[in-house]
């Protein structure tokens, strides 16, 4: 058998177009390295404009806190879903014709902006029946009827407080929704228990108004349901929230809600939207 030999000058020929086919490997690789940074950054300026968007979304979702001279508040809402941070969880507060403060807290069905749309609903149709003096004891039936029959599929909880910060009188009416807790200065935290059944349920609507008049520097709790059921069931999660306001009630209002919630959710199981709005009444002596 004879042995064919590559002549030296094919071998050189071979040996240049393979450097030359390494060397447009490592360009092309280079390419794409740049082209992935590039990709990456894109990504990353892409996600920090939409968590601008998405704040500024929330902003303008949630309404500035009024001044008012007798009574400090302060509200922490935090997102379940980072990409659709408004969700179901709202709160409305204003200063009624006569002086009374006008709270609403409400925590509608499902996550993300539907259920936004439905807590807006919910919000606004509160607010302006109570602009027109319906008595507080039917505004939530008053509302689930003027909103269910448009929007069938809605559904969610709402607590509706008047407080005088004149005379410290506290009025709540609920539609299914947990109940504020009270933090009078000396005394065991206590809830204010109203009952009802919310939007979207059977005969919704108050059963009562539950009253308390407070004493100088009482705390007052407004909350949704992602902050007492993050880690456990909800009668715990209470007995935890009311723990732990006792525990911390001498911090300023924008203090204690971020402490309260930060402590509350350091263990969560699940993620949830979570809303609390903190008011102490500071009367003047």
């Amino acid at each position: 058998m004879i042995e064919q030999r590559v002549p030296p000058r094919r071998i050189r020929m071979l040996e240049d177009e393979l450097a030359k086919l390494r060397d447009e490997l490592a360009d092309a690789r280079q390419d794409v390295l740049a082209l992935v940074a590039e990709l990456e950054e894109r990504d990353e300026r892409l996600r920090r404009a939409h968590r601008a968007i998405f704040r500024e979304l929330e902003d303008a979702l949630r309404p500035p806190i009024p001044h008012v001279e007798q009574a400090r508040l302060a509200v922490y809402y935090s997102s379940s879903e980072d990409d659709a941070p408004t969700g179901g969880d709202l709160y409305d507060v204003v200063i009624m014709p006569g002086g009374e403060l006008h709270v609403v807290v409400v925590d509608a069905a499902g996550h993300g902006v539907a259920s936004t749309r439905a807590a807006l609903n919910i919000i606004h149709a509160v607010r302006v029946l109570s602009l027109a003096g319906l008595p507080l004891d039917n505004v939530v039936e008053r509302a689930a009827a003027i909103l269910q029959p448009v929007y069938s599929d809605l559904a969610g909880t709402v607590l509706v407080a008047r407080f005088d910060p004149r005379t410290g009188v506290l009025r709540v009416a609920t539609g299914g929704h947990p109940p504020p807790l009270i933090v009078a200065p000396g005394e065991p935290a206590t809830y204010l228990e109203a009952w009802g059944r919310g939007l979207g349920y059977p005969d919704p609507g108050s059963d009562h108004v539950a009253e308390r008049r407070l004493g100088p520097g009482t705390l007052v709790l407004f909350y949704t349901d992602g902050l007492v059921e993050a880690r456990r069931d909800l009668n715990a999660g209470l007995d935890e929230l009311a723990e732990l306001a006792g525990r911390h009630r001498d911090l300023p209002v924008d203090e204690l809600t971020d402490t309260l919630v930060r402590v509350m959710r350091h263990q969560a199981l699940h993620s949830d939207d979570t809303l609390l709005l903190a008011m102490r009444w500071t009367p003047q002596a």
